[in-house]
């Protein structure tokens, strides 16, 4: 009896001693990993400080420390994908004033696809509307100036600038055997992203060219203003390049009374997101038609992709864009 008790004892005490070596081990091994990632991120960092300082020395042009390093931080966010950007405090209040709804311009959203400065859509009334523009057209010259390597920033850059000053976009389209010219005069652009009609009777025609911050306001007013007498709804988002993801969700919420609207991941935890639709804030459940083409992009896509999956509508029109990234403002 006593030795079973010296076996036992004895066993555990092995076992409490492994556990213990195994314990400190592991430990261990997360201390030398953290060691040596921070080690990379000095090493990295000093090779970075390093250049800067020979350019800070050597460059032909005399640069500021401010602009060389909003320039390497510049790159550093395109380089990440196509729609991240790094802003200046110019650049934010660029952002600002477009969603706000007004700005000057051409009227185009552009983005790069495959590469290539492209224009996602036209803007409803705009001078670039008018004069032709398309979904899908590449820019290749604004004002004579290539493309080719430009930012998204650069060339949004060179085509502001002041009301009546004339503009000559090159773009290649679908279908033509040659490059076009294009000819437009800028223009202050006042956005008005809801307009609404009657078709016949009893539909209610909903046409959405942006979602700025207003958009969830206006068709909720648009569509309480004709709920007696509508049987159903159009709801137009053709060239619609996005906008608002809070006014995308809002959106869906007005026709979708539960379930998940859209969800969003990131790498880390708090980054991922569900956007759940309300009972209390839909208004309508009338039969639901949703127009798309190749320029219906971002927050038309949510849109658009959460009522069909819903089974709440049903989509006409083409293929979307077909960019399915959110992006976030961060001080």
């Amino acid at each position: 009896m006593k030795n079973k008790k010296f076996i036992t004892f004895g066993f555990l005490s092995v076992a409490l001693s492994l556990s213990f070596v195994l314990s400190t081990t592991l430990l261990a091994k997360e201390d030398t990993k953290k060691a040596s990632t921070e080690e990379s991120r000095l090493q990295a960092l000093s090779k970075f400080t390093k250049v800067l300082s020979i350019v800070e020395e050597y460059d032909v042009d005399k640069v500021t420390i401010e602009e060389l390093i909003d320039k390497a931080l510049d790159g550093m966010m395109k380089n990440l994908d196509a729609h991240s950007n790094y802003l200046t405090a110019k650049d934010y209040k660029r952002l600002e004033v477009q969603t706000n709804g007004e700005f000057g311009g051409l009227g185009i959203t552009v983005g790069m696809k495959d590469g290539a400065l492209t224009v996602i859509a036209p803007i409803d009334g705009t001078p670039a509307a008018k004069a032709g523009l398309k979904s899908g057209d590449i820019i290749l010259k604004i004002d004579n100036k290539s493309t080719l390597g430009m930012t998204i920033d650069e060339a949004v850059s060179l085509m502001r600038g002041k009301v009546g000053d004339p503009i000559d976009l090159t773009i290649v389209r679908e279908g033509e055997s040659k490059p076009l010219s294009v000819h437009i005069v800028r223009a202050i652009i006042k956005i008005e992203s809801v307009h609404t009609k009657m078709v016949g009777n009893n539909i209610l025609y909903i046409r959405v060219s942006s979602f700025d911050k207003k958009v969830v306001e206006d068709v909720t007013k648009a569509i309480k203003k004709k709920k007696a007498v509508t049987k159903g709804i159009i709801l137009d988002l053709r060239n619609n390049p996005g906008g608002l993801l809070d006014q995308a969700v809002g959106t869906v919420d007005l026709f979708v009374n539960n379930g998940v609207i859209v969800s969003q991941k990131g790498r880390r935890a708090v980054e991922t997101k569900e956007y759940d639709a309300h009972a209390g804030n839909t208004i309508t459940k009338v039969p639901l038609v949703v127009l798309v083409n190749g320029g219906s992009a971002s927050a038309s896509e949510i849109v658009s992709g959460a009522l069909q999956d819903h089974k709440r509508a049903v989509l006409v029109g083409e293929k979307t864009f077909g960019k399915g990234s959110v992006q976030v403002v961060l001080p």
